[in-house]
């Protein structure tokens, strides 16, 4: 097994696609020898993790879409996670974010990768952090994560990302308050989506004067209309800006890393203790007058 894992992270180094598809089925499924393949990884930090999110019809795919056809003129090697909305008959994804990248489907430079929300509240995949590192490992030049959609709960992407592009449309005028406790915090860039639609100058303007009011430091707003490529190089821009502070999400960081690492070691303990030999003991404890639950489960 050790060789087989051997070969299939010198494959993904290489850039393999096949290789990294192969590894991050063993991840995402937890088969035999993924926990090998992760302990092995040698993640580049050059690579840098976009998250692209905002609420259902922001245009969160064709801004993709538009960011990779502005990438690929720079001949930049990019991955792109899509985190689809679960089906609730197989929990499988339902791929629509697919249908708007399908011209990078065979690109050489482009790997694209759906994964299944699985109920995550967060927006993301319970995975999303492995898939990452072995992506990481490919030496891609980014990583582009599209979350399912975002609310006030659902601010995950915000703790693994480099930089977390908030996408938005001039009809979310009106919500704009309830952004104040959520969004508002997780925003490294606004994109006001979709800008030749009505009441996208007082969107933007909205967003400005709350900037103004709550943010810590300074953020852009960029006006796009992705399906026509305008305003994408300046999204570009504001990006790499983002990426070169290399201090501005540090105490983040070190809150992601420490929630990772807590969660690794949850299940790291729980591997050892099968629930069908709990529930026969507990089974038989109940019957007992004086059972104690937490006497019965500090023993494990």
């Amino acid at each position: 097994m050790q060789d087989k894992i051997t070969q299939i992270l010198q494959d993904i180094k290489l850039g393999n696609f096949q290789a990294i598809a192969r590894a991050i089925t063993m991840v995402e499924n937890m088969l035999e020898g993924s926990e090998a393949l992760l302990e092995n990884l040698s993640a580049q930090k050059d690579t840098k993790v976009v998250g692209i999110t905002g609420p259902p019809g922001a245009g969160k795919s064709t801004l993709v879409n538009a960011l990779l056809h502005y990438w690929m003129q720079q001949n930049k090697r990019i991955a792109v996670i899509a985190v689809d909305p679960s089906s609730p008959f197989n929990l499988g994804a339902l791929l629509g974010d697919r249908i708007r990248m399908s011209e990078f489907y065979n690109h050489p430079n482009v790997y694209i990768r759906s994964l299944a929300s699985r109920g995550a509240l967060g927006g993301l995949h319970h995975q999303i952090y492995e898939v990452t590192d072995i992506l990481k490992h490919a030496n891609f030049d980014y990583i582009l994560i599209e979350t399912v959609g975002v609310g006030q709960s659902e601010i995950d992407i915000a703790g693994m990302a480099d930089c977390t592009v908030v996408t938005l449309v001039p009809e979310a005028g009106d919500e704009i308050q309830t952004l104040k406790s959520g969004i508002m915090e997780i925003a490294d860039v606004f994109v006001v989506n979709k800008a030749d639609r009505p009441l996208a100058e007082s969107l933007i303007n909205s967003l400005k004067a709350m900037l103004h009011d709550f943010s810590t430091h300074q953020i852009e707003v960029i006006k796009t209309i992705a399906s026509q490529m305008e305003g994408i190089e300046n999204l570009s821009l504001a990006i790499d800006a983002i990426l070169k502070k290399t201090d501005i999400h540090k105490e983040r960081k070190l809150a992601l890393t420490l929630e990772k690492c807590w969660r690794i070691i949850q299940h790291n303990k729980m591997k050892l203790i099968i629930r069908t030999e709990i529930e026969a003991k507990l089974a038989n404890e109940l019957l007992k007058d004086d059972f104690n639950l937490y006497k019965f489960c500090a023993q494990f």
